[in-house]
């Protein structure tokens, strides 16, 4: 892993404080940058999250879609954790924790935005930190890019439905035109730019495009940091009033995370599949593409809204969680 990868947690604990701090201070310059919006889409926090997504889908290669047949056992469980469980389970464990077990210590004009902050961290897949996660268990890297390239690709046409659906049943009402273009925004357009630019790089050789692709991942996390300054710096006021929901808001989160990726796993042995593919597979039924989910609930609930939190929860514990449960599969 590199660097900022290993200690993500502490730059986001620190963005928390940073982000808080600068809020108090300088109040009427984070309004001012609130106020650049065009319809409902924040201008500069539409530019930061191209900086975070489009060196992450570089990465893949569509061109794997060839290969899932050879790994269709294991292909499949991917397939059922990621789109017929996981969305699924966190909104009852939202309904469950959220609006029932945590309610009392939770404000309760922002319930539902959290259930909808949850709901988005679940129905995004992982996309590059897998990668990661894959190599952490000797994963087979040709199983991992397989299983990422079908995930993409079945998440530019069923992210948004499956949202509009779960958000409904939680009668959250979601206007489809600005879901639809977040998808637009934040998959489409970034999908397309990475694959063209992966294509002009690749022309001039492989290690031409791996030197690039190395040299942009700090700025993928860089613009990830700089997203979640600014998002703090809107939740400084609630943060401050109640502390503790960043710590029941993972509850949910951590529950997800233990049953998908002990599913898929169990799931993948029962049938058969060696270690190098059950892996993956439960790692990428576990984790979470949480800078769509990020930008998604920010233009869908904006900058102060309890789902921006709750996305944002799910980036804190990603790293020392994903590495906990690497150690457990292995």
């Amino acid at each position: 892993m590199s660097f900022f990868e290993r200690f993500l947690t502490l730059w986001v604990a620190l963005c928390i404080v940073a982000g808080v701090a600068l809020g108090q201070l300088f109040p009427h310059v984070f309004q001012a940058i609130a106020a650049l919006e065009v319809a409902r889409v924040n201008l500069p926090v539409g530019v930061l999250i191209w900086f975070m997504v489009i060196p992450m889908l570089l990465k893949i290669d569509f061109g794997a879609l060839g290969q899932v047949r050879a790994q269709a056992r294991g292909i499949g469980v991917t397939l059922f954790v990621n789109w017929a469980v996981k969305p699924f389970s966190m909104a009852l464990l939202a309904w469950v924790f959220v609006r029932h077990a945590f309610a009392p210590w939770l404000p309760p004009e922002q319930i539902d935005s959290y259930v909808a902050g949850l709901i988005l961290l679940a129905a995004a897949p992982c996309t590059a930190m897998v990668f990661v996660w894959s190599q952490l268990c000797k994963g087979d890297p040709y199983f991992t890019l397989s299983q990422v390239a079908l995930n993409d690709a079945i998440m530019v046409v069923a992210f948004a439905p499956i949202v509009a659906l779960l958000l409904g049943l939680s009668s959250i009402s979601v206007p489809w035109e600005t879901l639809l273009t977040s998808v637009g925004l934040y998959i489409v357009v970034p999908v397309i730019l990475a694959q063209g630019w992966r294509k002009a790089l690749l022309a001039r050789g492989t290690g031409h495009f791996e030197a690039v692709a190395a040299r942009l991942g700090p700025f993928s996390i860089s613009a990830l940091l700089a997203t979640l300054v600014l998002l703090f710096a809107f939740q400084g006021e609630a943060i401050l009033a109640q502390p503790v929901v960043i710590a029941l808001l993972a509850v949910p989160i951590l529950i997800q995370v233990i049953l998908n990726a002990g599913l898929a796993y169990w799931l993948n042995r029962r049938l058969g599949v060696q270690h190098c593919v059950a892996g993956p597979s439960a790692l990428i039924g576990a984790s979470n593409f949480f800078e769509l989910a990020v930008a998604t609930a920010i233009s869908l609930f904006g900058f102060q809204s309890g789902a921006a939190l709750a996305t944002v929860v799910g980036v804190l514990i990603e790293v020392p969680v994903m590495l906990a449960v690497v150690a457990v599969v292995n």
